[in-house]
C-alpha cells in the first residue's frame, strides 16, 4: 500500500498549465467504503483555462453543472458525458476562474483486483484506467464526488460522507518526469480549443489513453 503526503491548497492555487505537469506521478487515492483503498499513479492530464478557453466547460460562465469548476481550488469537478461516463477534474487557480485539470489516465497501484472487477471489459491491466472514463470507473468515482475537497477528502454540503470514502491526491516522493510530453488535447471540436498543446503525459507510458 502506497503512503504519501496530501497535497496542500497552495499546490492547486496556480494556473492549470503549471499544475498539470506537477500532477504527473502523483497518487490519486479513493478510500472506497465497498472496495477498500484504490489508487492510481497519474500519467496523463489535460489543462483547461475557463473563460479564456473555448474547449472548457467554463467558457460561457458558471452553470449548475459547472459550479464546482469555478472554485475554490483543490476540489474535484466531476461531470457526466455522452450519457454514460463520468470524468474527474482537479480545480486549480483562484476561485471564479474555472481553471481545471482533467485526469485522463493512471497506472493502478493499489486495489487492482477491485479495479479488474469494476472494469471487466479491460483485457489487460494497462487498460484499467487508460482514459478519463476508465479511470473514474476503476476508482469508483461518480457525480456523488463532485465538489469533494482533495485536502480533507470530504464531500461537500449535505452529501458529505453519504456512502463515499475520502478522495485525495498524494505525493509519495516520486518526482514528476523531467521531460513531460506536451501535445494537443483530445476530443475537442475544431476551433473549440483543439489547437492548444495542453495535454501532458509521461512520455511512452504503457497506461496512457488510447
Amino acid at each position: 500500500m502506497r503512503r504519501g503526503r496530501t497535497l496542500g491548497r497552495a499546490f492547486y492555487a496556480r494556473d492549470s498549465l503549471a499544475v498539470a505537469p506537477d500532477l504527473l506521478h502523483k497518487l490519486l487515492v479513493h478510500d472506497d467504503p465497498e472496495a477498500g483503498r484504490l489508487a492510481v499513479r497519474i500519467v496523463e492530464v489535460e489543462a483547461y483555462r475557463g473563460t479564456d478557453d473555448a474547449g472548457s466547460h467554463g467558457f460561457r460562465g458558471p452553470t449548475p453543472r459547472t459550479e464546482s469548476m469555478f472554485g475554490p481550488p483543490g476540489h474535484l469537478y466531476v461531470y457526466f458525458t455522452y450519457g454514460m461516463h463520468w470524468c474527474a477534474n482537479v480545480v486549480t487557480g483562484a476561485a471564479g476562474e474555472a481553471n481545471a485539470v482533467l485526469l485522463r489516465a493512471g497506472e493502478p497501484v493499489d486495489g487492482i483486483e477491485a479495479m479488474r472487477a469494476r472494469r471487466p471489459a479491460a483485457r489487460r491491466d494497462t487498460d484499467l484506467a487508460s482514459g478519463p472514463a476508465k479511470l473514474t470507473q476503476a476508482l469508483g468515482l461518480s457525480g456523488a464526488h463532485d465538489g469533494t475537497d482533495l485536502i480533507s477528502g470530504r464531500g461537500r454540503g449535505a452529501i458529505s460522507g453519504r456512502g463515499r470514502g475520502a478522495v485525495r491526491i498524494l505525493d509519495d516522493g516520486v518526482t514528476p518526469p523531467a521531460d513531460p510530453h506536451w501535445t494537443t488535447r483530445i476530443g475537442l471540436a475544431p476551433g473549440r480549443g483543439d489547437e492548444h498543446p495542453w495535454r501532458v503525459t509521461v512520455s511512452g507510458h504503457p497506461h496512457l489513453s488510447r
